[in-house]
């Protein structure tokens, strides 16, 4: 399991998801961070990806951002320099964002993915670690831009 400082946000689109992983992170013993949203108001994911992505970068930890579909959280998280955001659709997906790309937040879409399969996805991603070695030049050749 992943060790540090874990923060969680979403839109209205993905509140009710936010508050289902995090409380399974809670279970779990982490101590987690919920940057908001707060309620199903509508209000704009930019906001919480800023504010998720803030923190991520300033305490060395680990983020997840919810959306209706993640596209949207992934995409403004992905703006942030040193933030490597993955929007998994499967479990592969988690394992691999992070065992060959070190990614820090996951993105997960409220209306298309449910949420047993959020929760199996979230472990995954929680469970694997970063594998380094010849990763680590891609990791290097990213952050380039």
């Amino acid at each position: 399991m992943l060790e540090g400082s874990f923060f969680i946000g979403s839109d209205h689109a993905g509140f009710f998801l936010k508050n289902t992983l995090k409380e399974r992170m809670i279970s779990w013993g982490l101590r987690v961070e919920d940057c908001g949203t707060h309620s199903p108001a509508s209000c704009d994911y930019p906001e919480m990806a800023h504010k998720v992505c803030s923190l991520v970068l300033a305490r060395n930890g680990y983020g997840v951002l919810v959306c209706g579909t993640g596209i949207g959280m992934s995409m403004t998280a992905n703006r942030h320099k040193g933030i490597r955001a993955a929007l998994c659709t499967h479990i592969f997906h988690a394992r691999a964002s992070r065992a060959h790309n070190n990614a820090n937040i996951l993105c997960l879409g409220q209306r298309v993915t449910a949420p047993e399969l959020s929760m199996e996805i979230l472990s995954a991603f929680l469970e694997t670690p970063y594998e380094g070695g010849r990763h680590d030049r891609r990791l290097e050749l990213m952050e380039k831009i």
